[in-house]
């Protein structure tokens, strides 16, 4: 192959590599009204769920069951019983337990009708808490399955990079 066809085939690459790469980070950029509808949603029922103790807890558990958790909620996690009842049933016990429970939220994301939410929870003010990942799918404004994934935030690392 003489040197010319290989600066073309190399030229030709390049445009689409940059093309693509392109298209690409627009796409992984812009959300659509849904996407961020169910974001701004799932921010917004985390933010009752977790960081408002200023709320009666029965207040809050109207919330949650109104306007966030679907009638037919669906729980994927082994340690908690389905359906939305059970749900709001542990909530509940959660805020007796630890009242001044918090949670903040790290990273966020949203595709189609999944929501992914990167979480750093405490029981109390000075615990070290537990680092947490939550997906949702919602459906007409509200959550209708979850998928999480949790562990305990250690003493010490085997690195120097934070969970968070």
């Amino acid at each position: 192959m003489n040197t010319g066809m290989i600066s073309i085939k190399a030229t030709l690459f390049g445009i689409f590599t940059l093309t693509l790469g392109g298209e690409l980070h627009a796409k992984e950029s812009e959300r659509t009204t849904l996407e961020e509808s169910n974001l701004n949603k799932a921010l917004y029922c985390m933010e009752i769920l977790e960081n408002r103790p200023d709320l009666e807890s029965s207040h809050r558990l109207d919330i949650l069951r109104n306007k966030c958790y679907s009638e037919n909620f669906i729980e994927h996690a082994p340690n908690i019983h389905d359906g939305r009842d059970a749900l709001l049933s542990l909530f509940a016990s959660r805020y007796k337990k630890y009242p001044e429970l918090s949670m903040s939220i790290k990273r966020s994301a949203s595709e189609g009708d999944l929501v992914w939410l990167h979480l750093h929870v405490k029981h109390t003010p000075k615990s070290l808490g537990g680092a947490g990942i939550h997906i949702f799918r919602m459906k007409e404004g509200k959550i209708v399955e979850h998928w999480g994934v949790g562990q305990p935030v250690p003493k010490e690392s085997k690195n120097n990079n934070t969970m968070f």
